[in-house]
């Protein structure tokens, strides 16, 4: 992904300003991830254990009438786990200690989700555009010259002497 480093320093100022996070990262909906801080995490089994806790969230949202989906907290014995929107396709999930300031989490999530969801958006709406644009014609290839069938050799037959033959300019008589 064009915007992974972008990404990146995103969830690295986000640490910064919340000292009891544990780790960060950026998935799609689909589960793949897009950019993580996550030391002693396996960051490809938290963006699938994302998507598949999304999907559940989404279809609770809906259910209930409570509208699109737009943050999940899940609260541990040793801490908490908070996955938030972030733009059209992508989440946002944080690894926080028990310890953390629940309110700053949220404010610092949403803040984070909606600047990681403005880059992924941006990359993905410049993807579509140049998928969208007419694409150049291929360059003509240069023409291999083009082979004729040899033709046969002429085999040439004596004829018996004494036969007469005509030519456009002259008659010969053996």
């Amino acid at each position: 992904m064009a915007s992974e480093p972008e990404i990146l320093d995103e969830l690295r100022r986000l640490r910064a300003r919340v000292p009891q996070l544990t780790g960060a990262l950026a998935a799609g909906v689909d589960g793949l991830v897009l950019a993580h801080d996550t030391p002693g995490v396996e960051p490809e089994v938290v963006a699938a254990l994302t998507a598949a806790a999304l999907g559940v969230a989404v279809r609770m949202a809906d259910t209930t009438g409570q509208g699109d989906f737009r943050e999940l907290l899940v609260r541990g014995v040793y801490g908490y786990v908070a996955t938030y929107a972030a733009g059209e396709s992508a989440v946002l999930t944080l690894l926080a200690q028990d310890r953390v300031n629940v309110g700053r989490l949220h404010l610092e999530g949403r803040r984070a989700g909606a600047r990681v969801g403005e880059l992924v958006d941006a990359w993905e709406a410049k993807a579509r555009a140049a998928r969208a644009a007419p694409a150049k014609p291929p360059a003509t290839p240069a023409k291999a010259p083009v082979r004729t069938p040899a033709k046969p050799p002429t085999v040439r037959t004596r004829s018996a002497r004494g036969t007469a033959t005509t030519n456009a300019r002259t008659t010969t008589e053996s």
